[in-house]
């Protein structure tokens, strides 16, 4: 396949991903999705498929949350598997170039929500106060096409015409230990995303039941996927022992009381979702 067109395809496949924020929330943006679909356009879905994994334990926790946005993961996973791929190499050069691609990324999408965008959005303010809800769905479509999908798109496809070339001369230069050495890193590397996920989510209700996840893989040499299914088990017990406890109370009238004489969930196995730590 020539470059022109294998470009064109990683362009529409970054345009695609970037489509998540038009048809919801369908995961399509995540490294395992357009690293696979990268794979295929280079004609080697099995490397994809290998890359999109180990990127996607990289990137498990990049996730928009309020005014922090992440590495633009979509340009770096499908560039940093069709580089490697295209040179022949290991999925170490993958995460390791799919990276700072996120990174660099970033700063052009910023610069798009900067001085792009702003125009859909008082354009749709306008349209707000004549009531017209056409005229704000319009806005919201050709604001999100014009300030992501179509420079993300063009990021990506003019990045791999220019950048073939020379990627190819550069990996072909570095010497065999320093990609030992980045087939290390890459094992540390998804440790690292899952550190940065764990800190959003971890809290002194459930970290009993990190330790005990890590005390079944490090001691009794469990695989991943048999943590996996004991946690699973786990709170599936817990859940059905909590709406059980939770029911019985409610059905007997014995569970405590809150201030108005009712039954409180939150001692009576239920969740209280105020006192929980997100």
């Amino acid at each position: 396949m020539s470059t022109p067109v294998t470009a064109i395809l990683l362009a529409l496949t970054a345009m695609l991903a970037n489509g998540e924020y038009f048809l919801g929330s369908s995961m399509l943006s995540r490294p395992l999705i357009t690293c696979t679909i990268a794979g295929l356009i280079m004609g080697d879905v099995r490397t994809g498929i290998i890359m999109g994994a180990s990127l996607e334990l990289a990137f498990v926790g990049s996730f928009s949350i309020g005014a922090s946005i992440p590495p633009e993961i979509i340009s770096g996973s499908i560039l940093g598997t069709a580089f490697a791929i295209g040179a022949g190499k290991s999925t170490a050069v993958a995460l390791t170039l799919g990276i700072p691609i996120a990174s660099l990324v970033l700063v052009i999408k910023n610069l798009c929500f900067i001085f792009i965008l702003p125009y859909f959005v008082h354009k749709a303010d306008r349209y707000a106060e004549k009531a017209d809800g056409s005229g704000i769905g319009r806005m919201n479509v050709l604001g999100g096409f014009f300030s992501v999908n179509l420079p993300i798109g063009l990021v990506v496809g003019i990045s791999y015409v220019l950048g073939s070339p020379v990627i190819k001369t550069v990996l072909a230069a570095i010497p065999k230990f320093i990609i030992s050495g980045l087939g290390i890193a890459t094992g540390l590397l998804p440790a690292y995303g899952f550190a940065l996920l764990l800190k959003m989510m971890i809290n002194k209700h459930n970290a009993v039941f990190f330790v005990f996840g890590f005390a079944l893989a490090a001691y009794l040499k469990i695989s991943v996927t048999g943590v996996a299914i004991f946690g699973a088990c786990l709170a599936l017990i817990l859940t059905g022992y909590s709406a059980y406890k939770d029911n019985h109370n409610q059905g007997t009238g014995n569970g405590p009381k809150d201030n108005n004489g009712g039954v409180n969930k939150a001692q009576t196995g239920g969740i209280n979702y105020e006192d929980e730590e997100f």
